[in-house]
């Protein structure tokens, strides 16, 4: 059933620098029109520079809450007034409502990353590797130690956000067995890997590229699992790639 937009139909969206790519729009508003919710989602391309500017305007607006993706997760927290507990452990937020104090946040990016893994393989996964060090990776880490995998090294191309991302756990509850390493060092992680997840934006933008070569991915044991946070296109280089390899 369409929805049919009145004066009364309020406003939700998602913001990130590149969104036009995203699905969320259409999921949400099926999901609000089978609902019957007077409400319409929409994509929001925010750069970083007009981030605050655009949560302010937000709030004049009575826009009734966001999603958000690369590359504000983090950028986002220090303009919410309450931020819950789950969010502040991992560092990131990908949710944002309305409240009388301002805007409050939360991350149900652990759910969501851990939701396919589990049905994909029962624990036992020893060691994981996470492409980028960006917000979503902190959800995945975040993730990777709920689930008890022991080892857990995240590869970047910047030294220094890479100390910096390290640093940022030791105040965390969760306390992740992590380690950090530059890209160079991926030939020498991949094959006692159980399991390689992109947090990159690469394979969205550019679309046909991956963060992996083909001789990389051959350097993955039988038995691994690579996972792509990018779901557009689908399947990414990356996971075609993974695929013909025989991995999951």
């Amino acid at each position: 059933m369409a929805q049919t937009i009145t004066g009364e139909t309020q406003l939700l969206g998602v913001i990130g620098d590149p969104v036009r790519h995203s699905f969320s729009p259409i999921m949400h508003n099926a999901a609000l029109a089978e609902l019957g919710a007077n409400y319409m989602y929409v994509a929001l391309p925010i750069k970083p520079a007009d981030l605050a500017t655009a949560v302010a305007g937000f709030r004049a607006i009575d826009l009734r809450g966001f999603n958000i993706t690369i590359p504000h997760k983090q950028a986002i927290m220090p303009l919410l007034s309450t931020i819950t507990p789950e969010a502040e452990a991992i560092g990131a937020v990908n949710t944002v409502w309305p409240t009388d104090a301002g805007w409050a946040g939360t991350n149900t990016d652990i759910t969501g990353f851990l939701s396919p893994l589990k049905e994909l393989a029962p624990k036992g996964r020893q060691r994981a590797i996470v492409l980028g060090n960006g917000g979503a990776a902190r959800a995945v880490v975040a993730g990777c130690t709920q689930w008890g995998i022991p080892e857990i090294h995240v590869v970047g191309r910047n030294a220094d956000k890479l100390r910096q991302f390290a640093a940022s756990w030791q105040s965390s509850p969760l306390q992740p067995p992590l380690s950090v390493h530059p890209w160079e060092a991926i030939p020498e992680l991949l094959p006692e890997a159980d399991l390689v997840v992109n947090t990159t934006p690469v394979g969205m933008k550019p679309v046909g590229e991956s963060p992996l070569s083909q001789e990389q991915i051959g350097l993955l044991p039988e038995g691994a699992i690579a996972y792509d946070l990018i779901y557009n296109p689908s399947p990414t280089k990356f996971l075609a790639m993974a695929s013909a390899h025989g991995l999951t």
